[in-house]
């Protein structure tokens, strides 16, 4: 079984092409002004707006803007020092470490929320109740491509009828996420299935597909429940559906993880990025909640500010 993420990653990651550090002073004036670069996880990006909406109220002068490309697309501008901070919906690659020691970005990593990785099916769809991890790798994994076409050909009893699969393009930390759990390699996955970053696009696909599969973010399904249904996942203890309370416990394995946003030492020297993400910390607890995710623990949250405090202390 996978190491579980969601235990490892509640201390907040302190990497960097470089390292941690100290403590500064607040710099709430209303008076702030500028403009903050974000970009990267759809799955993120409710969070993340979320803040900002609240931001703005206090700060209407900084500019917040919040781009969609995908956690790898968002890695890419982030390592380039073409943004402040990157939504993320998995850790950052070893590849992606490097591009930031070439370009001299040192990062803090901060886990923000809990996500369940809900598997979706059309209303329509009468057959499917749930799937077992063993199931969904048939679907999913390289091999499928061109072959495994058909619902029968993952349980006999179940109709001789094409299925359609959706799924998160590969810059996704979502589709990096199941296809390390499911298929067994991050990335490895049949091609021959309808990728989109845009998790609008897959709901929308297979809300108007009577033989639609697909899988993304849980918040997604909780905002278009009338249009979609959920279908359990069995890791060999039994079915389970993904809830706030089957991510937090745990049971609802191995889909479940944490998610994050990565901050630059090099924003970091700016007032209006310091006090974003002091306001991130101090409101995602009830903010998390609100747009359909998991929140940590309060003392969590507590403890990843302290920690961001001396990090954004050690480059001013």
């Amino acid at each position: 079984m996978k190491t579980n993420l969601i235990s490892i990653a509640l201390i907040a990651l302190i990497t960097s092409c470089g390292g941690p550090q100290q403590s500064g002073e607040k710099s709430g004036a209303k008076s702030l002004s500028g403009a903050i670069k974000i970009d990267g996880s759809s799955t993120v990006y409710p969070i993340t707006e979320a803040i900002a909406e609240e931001f703005r109220v206090d700060h209407p002068k900084v500019k917040v803007t919040i781009g969609i490309s995908g956690t790898g697309g968002g890695f890419k501008k982030f390592s380039r020092g073409e943004t402040d901070i990157s939504d993320a919906s998995r850790p950052i690659k070893d590849k992606e470490k490097a591009a930031c020691k070439e370009n001299n970005i040192e990062y803090l990593s901060l886990t923000v929320a809990y996500d369940g990785m809900a598997v979706l099916i059309n209303p329509g769809n009468d057959w499917v109740d749930y799937l077992t991890t063993a199931e969904l790798k048939k679907m999913w994994e390289p091999e499928a491509q061109n072959k495994i076409m058909k619902w029968n050909q993952i349980r006999p009893e179940w109709p001789n009828l094409e299925m359609h699969l959706f799924g998160p393009g590969v810059a996704s930390g979502t589709f990096d996420y199941f296809t390390d759990v499911i298929v067994g390699e991050s990335g490895k996955s049949r091609g021959d299935f309808t990728a989109s970053e845009d998790d609008n696009v897959l709901v929308q696909g297979i809300a108007t597909d009577k033989n639609a599969l697909g899988f993304f973010g849980l918040a997604y399904y909780e905002e278009n429940k009338d249009k979609l249904k959920l279908a359990g996942v069995d890791n060999g203890n039994g079915p389970v559906y993904p809830s706030i309370e089957t991510v937090k416990n745990g049971t609802y394995a191995p889909l479940s993880r944490p998610i994050f946003i990565y901050i630059s030492s090099a924003a970091v020297k700016r007032a209006e990025v310091v006090e974003f993400i002091r306001f991130y910390l101090e409101h995602a607890g009830h903010l998390v909640s609100e747009v359909g995710y998991i929140p940590l623990p309060k003392e969590e949250y507590s403890a990843q500010l302290e920690t961001f405090n001396e990090f954004a202390v050690s480059y001013q």
